[in-house]
């Protein structure tokens, strides 16, 4: 059994202009999957411009595997069509959970990530200390598609080894 550094919590806060893949109006989720792990949001009806603010959990014993995005359209009879992809690592905040946070300033920015062609990052993403919780925003292009962005909040949940 791989040992388990901690929690990821995704908060999938939402997405801006997705494509449409239905004439009467796409229905979008998202699933996240990272190694045999998949997790999903709720489907939004007839929207491009969704709201989640849905919070998905994965379990962390390999922070250089990375987490994979799709959203897809709901469909009732066919199988459902992706509406966009992504693909992000979270090495970095989980570099940064594992200092010692505690004196920090409450809204330290311990780390900045850039955008580059690795990263489908839309602009800068900021490691943040917050009461001692570290966090991550993510603002991503979606690929292999031709419009949509998608809005993450990362916070790094520690495991505290039980006392046995």
């Amino acid at each position: 059994m791989e040992k388990l550094m901690g929690l990821l919590k995704v908060k999938v806060v939402r997405g801006v202009n997705l494509a449409k893949r239905d004439a009467r109006g796409s229905d979008p989720y998202v699933v996240l999957k990272m190694g045999s792990q998949k997790v999903k949001t709720s489907v939004k009806k007839k929207d491009v411009n969704p709201e989640w603010n849905e919070e998905l959990t994965l379990s962390i014993s390999d922070p250089t595997v990375p987490i994979k995005l799709e959203i897809l359209d709901k469909d009732t009879f066919t199988k459902d069509d992706l509406m966009g992809e992504a693909e992000f690592t979270i090495h970095d905040l989980a570099e940064v959970a594992q200092m010692n946070l505690n004196s920090m300033p409450h809204d330290t920015i311990v780390k900045t990530l850039h955008p580059t062609k690795q990263n489908s990052f839309v602009s800068d993403s900021h490691i943040t200390v917050k009461n001692g919780k570290v966090f991550q925003d993510l603002h991503l292009r979606l690929k292999n598609v031709d419009s949509g962005d998608i809005y993450l909040q990362l916070q790094w949940i520690k495991i505290t080894p039980s006392a046995h």
